[in-house]
């Protein structure tokens, strides 16, 4: 009989996070990106909404980045031959990472930018 104990949950989910970070090259740098986030932050005296923004986009483009692996897996389970909708939803899965890291790069420039320019400028 299938477990459905919230502890069970989570550990399926950690589980996921821990595949998704494993095996994707992508959160790695997802990860690293963050961490430069986080010490811009702390350089930039950024307040605490903006940390609030940061720390939900961050979490957004991972979870993304585990739902992207999530359709990957799928699509491979059930088609592991060519075919052209697996690559369909494979490019789709890919390109909400797109949209969502175009999303936090507007982001971060909506946050440091205006830090970084009166740097530059004086």
């Amino acid at each position: 009989m299938k477990s459905t104990s919230r502890w069970h949950s989570f550990t399926c989910a950690v589980h996921g996070m821990v595949y998704t970070l494993r095996t994707q090259r992508n959160a790695w740098i997802e990860l690293a990106a963050a961490a430069v986030v986080c010490v811009a932050g702390i350089w930039l005296g950024i307040e605490p909404v903006e940390w609030a923004i940061l720390g939900l986009t961050v979490c957004t483009i991972l979870a993304l980045e585990a739902v992207n692996s999530a359709i990957e897996a799928v699509v491979d389970l059930v088609s592991p031959d060519y075919h052209e909708l697996a690559r369909t939803a494979k490019d789709a899965a890919a390109g909400a990472m797109v949209f969502a890291v175009i999303g936090s790069l507007l982001v971060a420039v909506a946050i440091f930018g205006p830090r970084l320019w009166a740097l530059v400028m004086g």
